[in-house]
């Protein structure tokens, strides 16, 4: 666990700092920099960008981790890794014909509920092809057990140059017509910058040789389009549909919530970055005794850590509501529904990255396209009824069944569970810190009081943890950094 702990540490402190940079311009710049209405355009044509993002990349960003470390020749990778540069062009040159020949059609049905909307369909399309090769020269470097430039690239860079964007919009040296393809600009940049980083690791030299498992690949992308990608797009598929139901506001609204809730995600970002790879090679090579350890200890060390994320926003989201816009405070139910969803998805461990790179991987085509079809069942009758909340409620459940099912699929298959008796001791000290913590509140100023029950509860949940011995990995780190004997 050397590298995983190295890198994830690494890669945890780059997503942070992203995370904090994205705070201040999710819950303040953004909420008082543009009107509802704009904020809520932004977020649509990104979420939408996300949701077309699996079909731009062609699956390629998994089939790249999958099937590298099988090829053991320079000519073979060589010619396997032009594959992979070229695959994406099968889905984005027929896309971009449609939206030559068919734009008025795709933006009125896009528009139906909010006319803004009709003009800026085209910077969802160039969006997600940024974001698509980004996570392809990502991958790129990720098998190399590259991630720590690629994590500071995918969470930093675009958050920074947003905050400088929205102060042009405040400082009137832009308009939010400017910002906007600016924003799209950004997206662009980033991935020019991945690619060079990519291809400083290792430049490929353009071979257009025959490929011997082809078949195998060319099935594998094509099936990971959906299922690869599928926990990422249910996440913004409520935001889409949100934008389709209800005012373009409400999107915004909704957007403040879930990035206060997906804040519990940071540690499994980070790790997956280097898991990925290492269980592409264990499955590969045959290392399932190697497999089961590293299932384990994923599991545990992300419900510990993200627990502690969990518990933070759980016992102070009533101050943090306090101190936003007003009209920003209804997401509550939003923040709690996701949080739930986000910490079971932790729980899971490397239970994603298995079935990925596993046989089994079409098994996560049929579960992804059952996600999808519950996904928009939920939030269409949901949605009308309680608005927002009814979203959240959609995307809980949708969650929850999604790896529910993937849970005991990789239990039947690979005979191996991500559970133990340390999970329990996990669980029970959340609900014993969250009880005593939610209720209790210091008369002051809502930031002071949210530093104080922070820096409180750390304290007690680390010392808790450490007394406990419910991870190994993570007392080792408790001992390094903190000094505890």
């Amino acid at each position: 666990m050397g590298i995983v702990i190295s890198q994830s540490f690494k890669n945890t402190i780059s997503t942070y700092i992203g995370f904090g940079i994205g705070a201040i311009n999710t819950l303040f710049l953004y909420t008082n920099f543009l009107t509802d209405e704009y904020y809520g355009l932004v977020a649509f044509i990104l979420s939408a960008a996300n949701i077309m993002l699996p079909f731009m990349a062609f699956g390629v960003q998994n089939a790249l981790i999958k099937f590298h470390s099988t090829f053991k020749t320079k000519n073979n990778r060589n010619s396997f890794l032009t594959l992979m540069l070229f695959l994406p062009l099968v889905f984005i040159i027929p896309t971009t014909i449609v939206g030559v020949f068919g734009y008025d059609f795709v933006a009125n049905l896009l528009s139906q509920k909010n006319q803004l909307v009709y003009d800026y369909v085209w910077y969802i399309f160039i969006t997600a092809i940024a974001m698509a090769y980004f996570e392809i020269f990502f991958a790129w470097s990720k098998v190399k057990l590259k991630t720590v430039f690629g994590n500071v690239m995918r969470e930093i860079f675009h958050r920074v140059a947003i905050m400088l964007l929205l102060f042009g919009v405040y400082l009137s040296y832009i308009s939010v017509e400017t910002f906007i393809w600016s924003v799209v600009c950004v997206y662009v940049l980033r991935m020019l910058i991945m690619m060079i980083y990519a291809f400083s690791i290792y430049l490929p030299v353009f071979r257009f040789n025959k490929i011997e498992n082809i078949s195998s690949i060319l099935k594998y992308s094509f099936l990971i389009i959906i299922a690869g990608s599928i926990a990422m797009v249910i996440l913004d598929l409520d935001k889409f549909m949100i934008g389709q139901y209800l005012e373009i506001k409400n999107v915004a609204y909704y957007s403040v919530a879930i990035f206060i809730a997906t804040v519990i995600s940071v540690p499994q970002r980070s790790m997956h970055q280097i898991m990925m790879p290492l269980t592409a090679q264990f499955l590969n090579n045959g290392e399932k005794n190697e497999l089961r350890r590293l299932y384990r200890k994923s599991s545990i060390n992300l419900l510990v850590i993200s627990g502690l994320i969990f518990l933070l926003i759980v016992v102070n989201i009533n101050m943090l509501y306090e101190i936003l816009p007003e009209q920003f405070t209804g997401g509550l139910f939003v923040v709690i529904s996701i949080s739930l969803a986000k910490l079971f998805d932790n729980a899971m461990g490397i239970n994603n990255a298995i079935l990925f790179n596993s046989d089994y991987y079409r098994m996560v085509l049929v579960f992804g396209v059952l996600l999808a079809f519950l996904a928009v069942v939920f939030n269409m009758i949901l949605i009308p009824l309680y608005g927002i909340n009814g979203s959240a409620i959609a995307t809980f459940l949708a969650i929850i069944i999604y790896n529910t099912l993937k849970l005991f699929f990789v239990k039947m298959k690979f005979n191996m569970q991500p559970f133990s008796w340390a999970t329990l001791k996990a669980i029970g000290l959340l609900l014993l810190l969250g009880s005593i913590f939610y209720f209790f509140e210091f008369s002051f100023h809502p930031i002071l009081n949210i530093t104080l029950k922070t820096i409180f509860l750390s304290i007690a949940y680390i010392f808790l943890v450490f007394k406990m011995k419910i991870s190994e990995d993570i007392n080792q780190q408790i001992k390094k950094y903190l000094f505890f004997n």
